[in-house]
């Protein structure tokens, strides 16, 4: 363990009584105990050819764009499964091409010195899972402990690494993981609550913790997620609504992101009790004795997104200081409003800085399509994936709304993309809104994160909006040709559209039918659901989602963790103007000059490294995965040779250039290091809430 000046003493540990976790993190008195809340754990060893990073497909394998084999489609085995769920996580998180680095800069088989001796990459070992059976009142949260065999027990480090997005418990695996098992670091996920749980509504099927399946009934309280109906329900609600599903994060019926932080220190938790089983002491009682503790052991929370996010609540929930460093690459996290805190780019104020992801999000739902075709947005990549037609139709709604202002569509465009920067977008994200929206992002998180912050069932159909599998003609609620299930825990990404699960507007003139084709009632267009989007933003200003909201938002008090934040300037999907930058004024408020936290931002950087090998990104993006790297790096050598964290900067990259879908190969030289002595002109420097970017 390095020293950790905000670490608490055992004495202090059970003088506060550890209540949050039911027992102190790491265990409370001499002997190793299960936490209360911990179900069940399922045991398996990948070794051979099996493994803990690639589930046996080595480098070659994650690179290969053909998903592993399953040999009954309709029932694949436990093993099938994780094999399949690592190598969908990677090539969601990473840009696995090599002209784009995999393999040559990053990957498997790259050392933690940057060189290619590993191979396949494949790091042998054990794995652990569980649900933590109640966090807060969220039920089955799902851990996993991936165990290396390079694992030293006299010297041992922790990685928690809670999923990205609403993604399974492998979500970081790709990023975190995969740095964390070259270390020898035995690795902390967690799905946070969320995950690709799905409830198939027709045949009343769920996931089970490994991705198989049952009903619901067999399932009982062991199911992943179920939608809670009884039969009588469940029919009712199909009479009207067939072929409908109910997905975890939407519609457990709770706030998962509340507990995001506290279901990390959880996996933590759960990852000394799982090493002290191994390598503890076995007492002469027939009791283990507790020899791997805080005290002696080096703990990292990393990860990116929601993640991210996820990471720097836990710190802050953290008042033992058991986490000894944080780095948290484009977190989603939610500020609570603090009007101390501004940010300059340039000298230029930002405008209301830190407002929370539903706020942006469901403003970025209403106004990207317009956006995407404006003039000066002509070379997005993807903009071919917006319907000029159904983004024209948006564009007048959003204006007889007095929303925007314009006589033509190209002036209503225009306005449209302004707006959006000068809501908080930087002026490097905007030829992403039409990916963004192409790809469905912004709806798909709109309504999910409508329906958590409302709490709201299934049947409830939140703003018009269910989710169904759907005729690939009509556009309306089919049932599939093969039912999703049997890989949706593996394939699925938690949010709709994903696995052939879309968004459907029950509400529409022409409906019930997939959203984008949706005729507004109260248009008479196919506007994208302009009626839909903007009940989604009107649930803003609803009591219970401003609540739920707030319990969801953190202070910025990372109670002296030494701390870094990287962060991509051209973030579309979570600007740096609602998260990082504020954050670091949040946090030198709550903390001042006792603060560890360095912010680093990253020019050319964006949120989805899987859009990199497409033409468009190719050319104007970096990976900003290579930086989160870099700063793993950093921590490590910071916790353990007392090297000092570099102070927060620009990070200056030079994009690949060339011809969008033919870009030359990345290296090196596109990706500068992050500085121990940046330029004065790339510092970003912050004083009692005041955060200054420079250009």
């Amino acid at each position: 363990m390095a020293f950790h000046p905000t670490r608490l003493s055992r004495v202090t540990l059970v003088l506060l009584g550890c209540g949050m976790l039911a027992g102190c993190i790491g265990g409370k008195g001499r002997y190793n105990a299960a936490p209360e809340w911990l179900g069940p754990i399922t045991t398996t060893e990948h070794r051979g050819s099996d493994d803990l990073l690639t589930a046996g497909l080595g480098k070659t394998g994650l690179a290969s764009a053909s998903a592993p084999a399953i040999a009954d489609p309709a029932a694949p085995t436990p093993a099938e499964l994780r094999r399949l769920v690592i190598h969908t996580n990677y090539r969601a998180l990473v840009d696995m091409t090599p002209n784009g680095g995999f393999g040559r800069i990053y990957g498997p088989n790259i050392d933690l010195a940057g060189n290619d001796v590993l191979g396949e990459g494949m790091i042998p070992g054990t794995e652990y899972l569980a649900f933590a059976k109640n966090v807060s009142g969220v039920r089955n949260v799902t851990l996993l402990v991936q165990l290396p065999d390079s694992f030293d027990p006299a010297k041992p480090c922790i990685v928690a690494a809670p999923s990205s997005g609403s993604r399974g418990v492998y979500g970081a695996i790709a990023t975190t993981g995969e740095w964390a098992l070259k270390r020898g670091c035995a690795v902390a996920y967690t799905d946070k609550g969320t995950g690709a749980g799905g409830h198939e509504l027709d045949t009343d099927t769920v996931t089970l913790i490994d991705g198989t399946l049952a009903t619901s009934e067999t399932a009982g309280k062991d199911a992943y997620f179920s939608a809670g109906l009884s039969a009588a329900e469940r029919a009712a609600y199909l009479a009207d609504h067939p072929h409908r599903y109910a997905m975890k994060h939407a519609h457990s019926g709770d706030n998962p992101e509340r507990i995001w932080g506290r279901s990390t220190l959880y996996a933590i938790d759960y990852a000394f009790y799982v090493l002290n089983e191994k390598f503890g002491h076995k007492a002469r009682n027939g009791k283990t004795e507790r020899t791997i503790t805080p005290e002696n052991t080096t703990v990292i929370a990393a990860s990116v997104s929601n993640g991210g996010g996820a990471v720097l609540a836990a710190a802050e929930e953290d008042v033992w200081g058991v986490i000894d460093g944080v780095v948290a690459v484009e977190p989603q996290i939610n500020l609570k409003p603090n009007r101390r805190v501004s940010v300059e780019r340039g000298g230029n104020a930002v405008s209301h800085p830190g407002r929370p992801l539903y706020d942006y999000i469901t403003y970025a739902n209403l106004v990207q399509p317009c956006a995407a075709i404006a003039p000066s947005n002509a070379d997005s990549p993807f903009v071919s994936f917006v319907v000029p037609a159904f983004a024209q139709n948006r564009c007048a709604a959003l204006a007889s709304a007095g929303m925007i202002s314009g006589a033509t569509v190209a002036e209503q465009s225009e306005d449209a993309k302004s707006r959006l920067q000068t809501f908080g977008w930087e002026p490097e994200s905007a030829l992403l809104h039409a990916s963004h929206y192409g790809f469905a992002v912004s709806p798909a998180v709109s309504v999910t994160y409508a329906n958590a912050f409302k709490q709201a069932d299934v049947r409830d159909n939140l703003c018009g909006y269910s989710m169904a599998t759907t005729d690939a003609v009509t556009g309306a609620p089919a049932a599939p040709a093969a039912s999703p299930m049997p890989t949706l825990w593996a394939l699925n990404n938690g949010v709709p559209p994903s696995t052939g699960i879309n968004l459907v507007a029950e509400d529409a003139a022409n409906g019930p039918i997939r959203e984008p084709l949706a005729v507004s009632a109260s248009t008479g267009q196919a506007d994208y659901y302009f009626d839909g989007a903007h009940c989604l933003r009107e649930l803003l200003n609803d009591r219970k989602v401003q609540a739920n909201i707030a319990e969801a938002s953190v202070r910025g008090n990372l109670h002296g963790k030494p701390t870094l934040i990287v962060h991509g300037r051209s973030d579309a999907l979570v600007p740096v103007n609602h998260t990082s930058r504020p954050y670091l004024g949040a946090n030198s408020l709550a903390e001042g000059r006792a603060s560890e936290l360095s912010y680093i931002e990253v020019t050319n950087g964006q949120h989805f490294e899987a859009f990199l090998p497409f033409a468009g990104f190719d050319s104007r993006f970096i990976p900003l995965h290579v930086y989160g790297g870099r700063a793993l790096d950093l921590m490590w050598d910071h916790l353990h040779g007392g090297k000092a964290l570099p102070p927060s900067q620009l990070v200056r990259t030079t994009p690949r250039g060339g011809l969008p879908g033919a870009a030359p190969a990345l290296t090196l030289a596109n990706l500068p290091p992050i500085s121990a002595t940046p330029a004065a002109g790339d510092r970003i420097t912050v004083k009692r809430g005041a955060v200054s970017i420079p250009d």
